[in-house]
C-alpha cells in the first residue's frame, strides 16, 4: 500500500512510521511527505530516509479549497492509497475529506470523543480526569469525529503537568500510529460505507492499548 504523510512541524510521528518501515513492521511504503511549511523538520526526517518530499505552502493559495486541490493532485500523482496526518496543522476542506474518506487517518491527543480540538492535556488536568491518551481515527468532515480505531490509554499521575503528560502521550502515539497503519495495510482494519471493520467485524468502539 502506498502511503503519504502530511506534516507541519517536527514530525516525530512520521519518524515512528519511518522506523516501523525500516524494521519491516509495516507492509506499506511511504512514497511521499507533504508539508505546508518549508521549514518543517519533518521534511529533513523524510529526506534522511530517502522519501520524496513536496512543500505546498497554504499561504500562497487564495482559498483552503485551492490549497487542498494542490495536495490532492500530488497525492494522485504518487498513486497514494492511504493518507496519514501526522501533526498537520490545517483544517481540511469538506471536498478534500470526501475525496479521501476511508483512506485518510489522523491521531488526536485525547480519548475521543472527549476533548476534541486543541489544548487537550491542559483540559484533562483542569477536569481532573484519571485517564488520558490518544486516538487514531478515520478523518471525516466533522473535526475529530471519524470512526475511532485504536486508543492508547494512560493513567494521569498526581504530579503530572502539561509537559509531562504531553511527553507520555507522544510516546504512546509512536506505538499506536504505526500499529494502525500496518493493520490498514494488511487489511486487518477496513473501511466500508462509513464504518470501520476489524478482522471482518464492525468496530463498534475503538480497540485499546493500556499503558499505566
Amino acid at each position: 500500500m502506498k502511503i503519504a504523510v502530511l506534516v507541519s512541524g517536527n514530525g516525530s510521528n512520521l519518524q515512528a512510521l519511518i522506523d516501523a518501515q525500516l524494521a519491516q513492521h509495516c507492509s506499506g511504503t511511504i512514497v511521499g511527505v507533504i508539508s505546508n511549511k518549508a521549514d518543517a523538520f519533518a521534511l529533513q526526517r523524510a529526506k534522511q530516509a530517502n522519501i520524496e518530499t513536496q512543500v505546498i505552502e497554504h499561504k500562497v493559495y487564495p482559498t483552503r479549497e485551492v490549497f487542498d486541490d494542490a495536495m490532492h493532485q500530488q497525492l494522485l500523482e504518487w498513486e497514494v492509497e492511504l493518507v496519514v496526518l501526522a501533526g498537520f496543522m490545517r483544517i481540511l476542506s469538506e471536498k478534500f475529506v470526501r475525496a479521501w474518506e476511508g483512506k485518510m487517518i489522523n491521531i488526536h491527543p485525547s480519548l475521543l470523543p472527549l476533548y476534541k480540538g486543541m489544548h487537550t492535556h491542559q483540559r484533562v488536568l483542569n477536569t481532573g480526569d484519571v485517564f488520558h491518551g490518544c486516538t487514531v481515527h478515520y478523518v471525516t468532515a466533522e473535526l475529530d469525529a471519524g470512526p475511532a480505531l485504536l486508543q492508547g490509554v494512560l493513567q494521569v499521575h498526581q504530579h503530572d503537568n502539561v509537559e509531562t503528560l504531553a511527553k507520555r502521550v507522544h510516546e504512546l502515539e509512536h506505538v499506536i500510529y504505526p500499529q494502525v497503519v500496518e493493520w490498514i495495510c494488511n487489511q486487518t482494519i477496513q473501511h466500508q460505507a462509513g464504518q470501520a471493520f476489524y478482522k471482518g467485524q464492525p468496530l463498534l468502539k475503538p480497540l485499546q492499548l493500556c499503558q499505566m
